[in-house]
């Protein structure tokens, strides 16, 4: 393994910064790893951003083909480097190998995507319409939009996905493809593998040829480098995955700058999923155990963890519940991401357990390891539910609350009164989703996914999928942080009125050189004009 210096990119060069210090924790083991890693400095994040701004041009100004291999690049690096990475994430985060090795090949294919997409380059929605000076009572001007990038993007790293979330991950991907230079912050809990991600990318962006303001990676604490990072005047936007309280903090001062910026945070999710009668009476057992496995994935850290689980109150369902309380007791415990997350979901639990109408259905057994979480059920009523809106609020962790519902009736009120989420989930027999047209319109007005019979853990990165829902889960919900369509996060449209051809972008010029889709005229068409 490469040694590492604990030290920012401020683009090609890397920081002289001696503190503050901090290291990571192997949290299987509750112990330190030997490498400081020192905080930017004022200085380095000043640095970054005039380099980036220098970027900024240049990078608007590349063809889809050099996007393209610079994304490329950049995956094969990565490839070539996987026994580093996952060497050193194993280490930072406790997560096995086989886990970081599939979060490594989802972000190899979330570059690849977004590079066969700028590639195409029909993702830019260019429109053309052209003059009519003899339209009464007006002459018509010609005009022709499409989609250009925002500018320097400012991208969090996510503590849960040390890769796919991260330094390389889709955030980064995505603007890149738009032709926007990125400043990452590095998750403090992952420094290591962070640094070697920097390094990887670095090397891309040199050996394409591009400015060193591409690319820059800051250390240190997001609450004191990233909100500085935020602050700055030459970011244009802002690309978060992480807890509602942190993407809070970054929409406020985004907001409250002289100029605001977007900021694109993936919050908080609870990920209800509704259980129908058939269902339950003709798979019961099935059911349960997936969804106990969905629940308890990855020790509850991911942003799809099913949270809530919503029925009516039957002989089956009680069964079913009881069904589901085994499997709960009879899971492992886990160990999670940092010593912080495992306090946080101790304390989430204690809440919990505490709060008027819960019970405890079933708790896993702990064997005293440090950071360890138990998978934990627990039940309450859809009136408590109702009136107590802190049941809402995303456990992190291997968690989730059964809501019991008295009839259909009251479970469209629970249904109704769900804030949010990324995903919604129901099982239902063919007969059962024919008659409840409206419990699915209930779900997609919260969701950004909605899945039926199925579990939401696990989500795959296409050019369909929404990765993304109604506030608290997104600060804007109509946008995605998976999936092709996150593209459009960092990019603006902007217009060109009465331009001379040779003076126009490629896309919008009449002989369309590059052979791309464009709406002319109102109708869709690849040739020349």
């Amino acid at each position: 393994m490469q040694s590492l210096s604990g030290q920012s990119f401020i683009g090609f060069a890397r920081s002289q910064s001696a503190g503050p210090v901090q290291r990571c924790v192997n949290p299987a083991t509750a112990t330190e790893l030997p490498t400081d890693f020192f905080q930017a400095t004022p200085a380095d994040l000043e640095q970054a951003c005039s380099l980036a701004l220098a970027a900024t041009p240049v990078l608007a100004g590349l063809s889809g083909g050099q996007k393209a291999e610079f994304l490329h690049g950049i995956a094969i690096r990565i490839e070539a480097a996987t026994p580093d990475l996952v060497s050193r994430a194993t280490q930072e985060t406790g997560l096995p190998e086989a886990r970081c090795q599939g979060e490594i090949g989802r972000t190899i294919g979330q570059l690849r995507l977004f590079a066969d997409l700028v590639a195409a380059g029909d993702w830019i929605d260019a429109r053309i319409e052209t003059a009519d000076p003899d339209r009464k009572p007006l002459p018509k001007p010609d005009h022709r939009s499409m989609l250009r990038p925002l500018g320097p993007i400012a991208v969090f790293c996510a503590s849960n996905f040390p890769f796919a979330y991260s330094v390389a991950g889709g955030d980064t991907a995505s603007a890149f493809a738009a032709g926007c230079p990125v400043i990452v912050m590095a998750h403090h809990a992952h420094s290591g593998t962070a640094e070697i991600m920097g390094g990887l990318v670095v090397d891309a962006v040199r050996a394409s040829g591009l400015p060193e303001g591409t690319f820059s990676m800051l250390m240190g604490s997001g609450r004191v480098v990233g909100q500085q990072l935020a602050k700055h005047p030459v970011i244009r936007g802002v690309g978060f995955t992480g807890s509602r309280a942190g993407g809070r903090a970054l929409m406020d001062t985004a907001a409250a700058r002289p100029v605001p910026i977007p900021v694109y945070a993936e919050m908080s999710s609870v990920n209800p999923v509704v259980l129908l009668d058939g269902a339950i009476a003709s798979r019961g057992d099935t059911i349960a155990a997936g969804l106990a496995a969905s629940c308890t994935l990855g020790v509850g850290q991911f942003c799809t963890q099913p949270g809530l689980i919503i029925l009516e109150r039957t002989a089956a369902s009680e069964a079913f519940v009881t069904k589901l309380g085994q499997l709960f007791a009879a899971a492992a415990e886990g160990t999670m991401l940092t010593a912080g997350i495992h306090q946080a979901y101790v304390d989430g639990l204690a809440v919990r357990a505490a709060r008027a109408g819960v019970s405890l259905v079933a708790r896993g057994t702990s064997g005293g390891q440090p950071n360890r979480a138990t998978p934990t059920l627990f039940a309450t009523s859809a009136k408590a539910f109702i009136a107590d809106g802190s049941l809402q609020e995303e456990i992190f962790g291997p968690c989730s609350l059964v809501v019991w519902c008295e009839n259909a009736a009251e479970r469209r009120q629970v249904v109704a009164a769900l804030h949010g989420s990324l995903t919604a989930t129901v099982h239902a027999t063919d007969a059962e989703l024919g008659t409840n047209a409206d419990l699915i319109g209930q779900l997609e007005a919260m969701a950004g996914r909605v899945v039926v019979n199925g579990f939401p853990t696990g989500v795959e990165v296409s050019h369909a999928i929404v990765h993304g829902g109604p506030y608290p889960s997104l600060s804007d919900g109509r946008t995605t942080s998976v999936g092709s369509n996150a593209i459009y996060r960092f990019t603006r449209l902007v217009c060109y009125q009465n331009f001379p051809d040779a003076a126009l972008p490629a896309e919008l010029r009449a002989a369309n050189p590059l052979g791309i889709s464009r709406l002319v005229n109102g109708v869709r068409q690849s040739g020349s004009i």
